[in-house]
């Protein structure tokens, strides 16, 4: 890394850096020779430290989009989404990923146009600068810390029902094993995260396909037909109200699909793995959510107490699967072990970038021999491990507090997402056209319609008491992030930077 206010002469192959506040037009370069096997995509340190390997393939890319969606949230939390929409939940699914579609589509034009390792964090700093970019960041590896250790505790929670152990125990457990999967190399974490994801996948395929069974009447002893649609109340039976307040809960169930876009700068063609995971993977996620949902409050009573605390299981009693339980209790620990290796790896990463940007001691962003950012991957658990004791210490008031602290970050980062679009957008337009491959749909228009409909979100958010002290905890964090900014850029050893690496291939 060099030091603030020098210019450094490119050497043949390197990665230059833009021009502040310019969109560059990324050039022939190339990268210097990796280990045999993978490819480097990031400019080597100041040291000579290698950087990022591209370890992930396709298969790993599309997995990690789908596995990144499909959490313990759908199988476990959309009772609660039921309960407050009644059939018509059906709708609040298909609202919600609407407008993270069109997150995610923003966001993959940005990536296919300009791929860069840290994601939503350095489209902000290209866009808007550097505050915006450290702000970002930072809040963006808070949200997935404080997820690392509410995830182990969740898997420590299931494993407890099989393993007479001490939940501390078993959460310590889960973190060091699977920050081990991390420290190994990228490859590991796609390869424990393609089959986690797969698991995801074939427990809800094979839920779809015993639902439709039961629906038409096609299963033994089934009770064909659509009547508990409309039948306890109507579809909408706390009217259109309840629609919206349970599309608040749901938009935050479809966090994670922006992951791909974090893992992108592994993989050996960043903006194709993206537009091809973006495009497979919604319409697939949408299909898993909304067709499940629809299943569950046809095959039950949507009212039904059973449904309201753990949707599936209840359907597959209903439909006579022995050992539904166990069998969703497994499923259940998949998705949190998921959740959880996908979230070591994006603190890490993260953490990394702003590092690198000189917004992170500069110590984090040595990598080890197989280009993983060892230090970065341990920092974060670490921290994790501080969200696990205090679950236990303080489980109704500090570890309430963290994870509340989290809600709706994602919903700020998303907000971010598309003002960068937007304005990277017209830039682009400007100085290379021709690098906008991949498009949002309707721009400018449908941008700033979901500018809108997320902050509609954060006001219905403050008006219901259930969801005020989330919204209310996050903005802490959020405004706990901002303020550090003036420590940081007056007394950061490196100066605030606008400079965004483009990878190149």
């Amino acid at each position: 890394m060099s030091e603030p206010g020098s210019v450094q002469k490119s050497e043949p192959g390197s990665v230059q850096k833009p021009e502040p506040g310019s969109v560059q037009k990324p050039g022939p370069g190339s990268v210097q020779k990796p280990e045999p096997g993978s490819v480097q995509l990031t400019e080597p340190s100041g040291d000579g430290q290698p950087g990022l390997r591209a370890g992930l393939r396709r298969r790993h890319m599309t997995m990690i989009a789908i596995g990144g969606a499909i959490g313990a949230g759908l199988f476990v939390g959309s009772g609660s989404v039921i309960e407050t929409a009644g059939p018509a939940a059906i709708l609040s699914y298909a609202g919600a990923g609407l407008v993270v579609l069109c997150v995610l589509r923003a966001l993959g034009e940005m990536v296919v146009a300009r791929p860069v390792a840290g994601s939503m964090g350095e489209y902000a700093r290209m866009a808007m600068g550097p505050f915006a970019g450290f702000t970002v960041g930072w809040l963006y590896w808070y949200l997935y810390v404080i997820l690392v250790g509410a995830e182990a505790v969740a898997g420590a929670a299931i494993l407890g029902n099989w393993i007479d152990l001490d939940q501390w125990i078993l959460s310590a457990g889960l973190l060091v094993v699977m920050t081990a999967v991390n420290l190994v190399s990228v490859k590991s974490f796609g390869e424990f995260e393609f089959w986690f994801a797969s698991i995801k996948v074939v427990a809800i395929v094979a839920f779809l396909a015993i639902g439709l069974a039961w629906v038409f009447g096609l299963w033994p002893g089934s009770d064909a037909g659509f009547a508990n649609l409309t039948r306890h109340g109507g579809f909408a039976p706390n009217g259109i109200g309840g629609v919206f307040s349970a599309i608040v809960v749901v938009m935050f169930a479809f966090g994670g699909t922006e992951i791909v876009t974090v893992a992108a700068a592994e993989s050996k063609e960043p903006g194709p793995a993206v537009a091809r995971a973006t495009n497979n993977v919604l319409w697939r996620v949408g299909l898993f959510y909304v067709a499940s949902i629809f299943l569950v409050v046809t095959i039950l009573p949507w009212n039904d107490a059973k449904v309201l605390t753990s949707p599936f299981v209840s359907a597959l009693e209903h439909i006579g699967i022995p050992a539904a339980g166990t069998i969703m209790q497994v499923v259940i620990l998949t998705a949190v072990l998921s959740v959880l290796n996908s979230a070591i790896y994006v603190s890490s990463r993260m953490l990394y970038v702003l590092t690198r940007d000189g917004d992170a001691p500069a110590s984090l962003v040595k990598l080890n021999k197989r280009g993983v950012p060892a230090r970065a991957v341990l920092l974060g658990t670490v921290a994790a491990w501080g969200a696990v004791i205090a679950s236990y210490v303080s489980p109704d008031k500090v570890f309430t507090f963290l994870v509340n602290s989290i809600g709706v970050v994602l919903a700020f980062v998303y907000v971010a997402i598309m003002f960068s679009q937007l304005r990277l957008r017209a830039r682009l337009r400007r100085e290379d056209p021709s690098a906008l491959t991949y498009r949002m749909w309707g721009y400018p228009y449908i941008s700033w319609a979901v500018i809108i409909a997320l902050f509609a979100v954060f006001v219905a958010m403050a008006r219901n008491p259930d969801q005020r002290n989330q919204l209310f905890a996050s903005t802490i964090s959020l405004l706990a992030v901002m303020a550090i900014y003036p420590l940081r850029a007056k007394f950061g050893r490196k100066k605030p930077v606008r400079d965004v690496e483009v990878l190149h291939h």
